[in-house]
């Protein structure tokens, strides 16, 4: 969804086919590359966030990442602009465009308060700093490309190092693709106006309404993995066919390969054996009609994942 927001077309499906290595022909590579960037970038930031908390040289790492091998890559990636750039509509010029993010000199005395900020002891609510620096990060626009993908990065980042997600839980990205042109319109409206009430409100919504739809995708992927506990039972190897619904559950579209990788099975037949036996018990569906090369589909847990909420 935050892909999306920039213009990509991947759907989640076709990112999993993507990790497959099984990309669907009709799918452009970069727009998938672009997303999965997206996925590595994330993992990359929680896995460095107990040496290093958030800050501007996370977020540079962050997005080298984010834009190795896609487009934008020669928009100098992990480094800070060099230059002036500006917020608009296609044909806007430094003249026209709508907002024009700080010159160079100014971007970097921003860019170290926003730093201090993020790092010093605060008495307002970590939730709300959250919503703050997330706009004065779209503000600074510290890079050529992708500052909006990175910003969105930062939000989990932050729940995540403040200790108020466990996991990277809550994607408010869903909720922005759905208001986007709110979205955008709050965010200048606190640089045109100072209106940060407005915005806060905004973002603040969003966490609740974010919150509540991943409590019900949670619930729904564990009454599912619960319902594969009972279709087990009996079973021989019934512990081994746990941990491969477990993987499952991460990667619902996926080649046996991938099963055999995920489990550290020593041999191709084994993971086999488990796919078909996840096959008969109405798990996975075979989705190529090949007889090599083959992927599988477990629809129940793509419709729990991705099914709209009402």
């Amino acid at each position: 969804m935050s892909s999306r927001i920039e213009g990509t077309q991947a759907t989640l499906e076709e990112i999993y086919q993507y990790e497959a290595g099984q990309l669907s022909s009709t799918q452009p590579k970069s727009d998938a590359r672009e997303v999965h960037n997206y996925v590595t970038a994330l993992d990359y930031g929680l896995s460095r966030l107990s040496a290093l908390p958030v800050s501007l040289r996370l977020i540079r790492e962050l997005h080298q990442h984010l834009m190795e091998g896609v487009r934008g890559e020669m928009w100098t990636p992990g480094e800070f602009r060099r230059s002036q750039n500006w917020i608009g509509p296609a044909g806007s010029t430094l003249e026209t465009a709508p907002y024009i993010p700080p010159p160079v000199e100014e971007m970097m005395r921003a860019l170290n308060q926003l730093e201090r900020y993020i790092h010093e002891p605060s008495e307002i609510p970590p939730i709300v700093r959250v919503g703050l620096i997330h706009y004065q990060f779209e503000a600074i626009h510290p890079f050529l490309d992708g500052n909006g993908r990175v910003g969105r990065l930062l939000v989990v980042l932050l729940l995540c190092q403040w200790e108020l997600l466990p996991q990277p839980l809550l994607y408010l990205s869903n909720y922005f693709e759905k208001h986007r042109s709110e979205y955008y319109a709050r965010l200048l409206a606190i640089s045109q106006q100072g209106k940060w009430d407005e915005w806060l409100t905004f973002f603040l919504i969003g966490v609740r309404d974010q919150s509540r739809e991943v409590a019900i995708r949670i619930q729904k992927l564990q009454s599912l993995r619960e319902n594969y506990s009972l279709k087990f039972a009996g079973q021989r190897k019934n512990t081994q066919l746990q941990r491969s619904a477990d993987f499952v559950i991460g990667h619902p579209v996926l080649t046996i390969t991938q099963l055999q990788k995920g489990l550290n099975l020593k041999d191709f037949k084994t993971a086999q054996r488990y796919i078909s036996k996840l096959q008969e018990l109405g798990i996975l569906t075979e989705i190529t009609g090949k007889s090599r090369y083959r992927l599988f589909r477990a629809n129940e847990i793509l419709r729990a994942i991705n099914e709209p909420i009402t």
